[in-house]
């Protein structure tokens, strides 16, 4: 059985769908102790624009599929950006173009890598959160800041992280993945909790500070745009 959530066509209608997710509460994945394999997933949009985009610009959305940090395939689609950017309502710019990308690697990962936020949004249902949902897979999101929370940087060791905050409430962290290198923001998204995003984003990240599949999806992507 698909899932039943999808992308809502309004700003008003992803505001309710986004209610509903953060209520949800399904079963957590955790890693397990064998080998699994890592997805991540990058979008991005033509040049010249600027701004906050407009809606229908050409995107190219790239998908990674890795075990540990070895890349093992890759793919990329294009379409259109389905609203302008606002934040919050990534998910009308984006969610399609991402499910797409996913969709189109060869067998879908075990846990996804998302250039976006989870719990750290204004409703606590961030793009990484509700791609998880449409795809049901586990996903967590990476980004270099957060959207709403707050917190101080964690000390300059790999693996360190430090709360990230909205009021008293945790919805993320700062994790280091490399000494002297800023770190990144990690929020649980769909069926992951905080101890498993971080493991996660380590395992991935190999040498380098980002996760090798979201480098890798971000990489493709732009090189399928630089090649119109």
């Amino acid at each position: 059985m698909g899932s039943t959530v999808a992308w809502p066509a309004s700003a008003g209608a992803l505001c309710a769908v986004q209610k509903e997710l953060a209520e949800e509460r399904p079963p957590a994945w955790r890693a397990p102790a064998a080998a699994y394999s890592t997805g991540g997933c990058f979008v991005c949009f033509t040049r010249g624009i600027g701004g906050r985009g407009v809606p229908g610009e050409p995107g190219w959305a790239g998908a990674a599929l890795a075990l540990g940090a070895r890349i093992l395939s890759s793919a990329v689609i294009q379409g259109r950006a389905g609203a302008s950017y606002d934040p919050g309502l990534l998910a009308l710019r984006e969610g399609p173009l991402l499910e797409a990308a996913v969709r189109a690697l060869p067998r879908m990962p075990d846990v996804l890598l998302v250039n976006a936020t989870g719990r750290d949004h204004p409703r606590r249902a961030g793009l990484a959160l509700h791609l998880g949902a449409v795809l049901e897979l586990p996903t967590i999101g990476v980004t270099h800041r957060p959207l709403v929370a707050r917190g101080e940087w964690p000390s300059d060791q790999a693996g360190a992280c430090s709360a990230l905050l909205i009021g008293e409430e945790q919805v993320g962290c700062w994790l280091r993945t490399r000494r002297h290198t800023r770190p990144l923001a990690v929020h649980p998204g769909w069926r992951t909790g905080l101890d498993t995003a971080c493991a996660v984003v380590l395992a991935a990240s190999g040498r380098v500070r980002a996760p090798e599949p979201l480098r890798e999806a971000r990489r493709v992507a732009r090189r399928a745009r630089a090649g119109v």
